[in-house]
């Protein structure tokens, strides 16, 4: 899988794809990762890609130029284009379920705003896929291209050491939160683990992480819907 960032501040990503599961992921040849900066499409000398808003208000707007010329020359650095997808807080709220499609393409780009926003003609334009993580304002898309990209790669197959850890993962399991997990010592400070993690019994197992998530559910996540149906097996 390859993704294209898009971004004016490339720099931000050096130490994110230096670590961790996803470095791994780029060294085994799983996953490339190819910066772009917007600014290399300014066309002027002084890389000027914001302007003020037509009609007053405050902060600066992307220009629909270098955004527009830089997405359409990325897409023909190779044979096939990809999904493009524009990080916003105008757009579709991140999901499990979206995250299951996302990691059926071969490639995405993942354009990354800044200031007040796009000239709106870049989505009349692109026609982009709108994402957003969450309902709050970053300060950029740069953060929520990370997001994409940590948990799109989960997905994909052989980047996890042990395959069944995705399908297990809070709202993979028909939309439920991950039951609770417990690990060395059995007990600390007067906490223990449940027996039943401790008697070997796999069925008894299953049954109590099943009624574990469900409990977490209710009691944390009202909101969700109880068995939605997520095309991630």
């Amino acid at each position: 899988m390859r993704f294209d960032i898009l971004t004016l501040f490339p720099g931000i990503f050096t130490g994110y794809l230096a670590e961790s599961l996803l470095n791994k992921a780029i060294e085994r040849a799983l996953i490339e990762v190819i910066l772009h900066d917007i600014r290399d499409w300014a066309g002027d000398k002084h890389d000027k890609v914001d302007d003020r808003p037509f009609g007053g208000g405050p902060g600066m707007v992307l220009k629909v130029e270098p955004v527009v010329d830089c997405v359409e020359a990325v897409q023909q650095m190779a044979p096939r284009p990809g999904h493009l997808v524009m990080l916003t807080p105008q757009g579709r709220r991140l999901n499990q379920q979206i995250v299951g499609q996302l990691a059926q393409k071969e490639r995405i780009l993942l354009l990354c705003g800044r200031y007040e926003g796009f000239d709106e003609r870049i989505r009349d334009i692109l026609r982009p896929d709108e994402i957003s993580v969450g309902d709050f304002v970053l300060n950029g898309g740069e953060v929520a291209a990370m997001a994409v990209i940590d948990t799109v790669i989960r997905l994909v197959p052989n980047i996890l050491g042990d395959e069944q850890s995705s399908k297990k993962d809070s709202f993979s399991t028909q939309g439920l939160l991950e039951h609770a997990q417990y690990t060395r010592p059995r007990e600390y400070r007067g906490l223990k683990v449940p027996p039943v993690l401790l008697a070997g019994n796999h069925k008894e197992i299953e049954e109590w992480r099943r009624e574990n998530s469900e409990l977490r559910t209710r009691q944390r996540r009202a909101d969700l819907p109880k068995y939605p149906d997520l095309p991630l097996e």
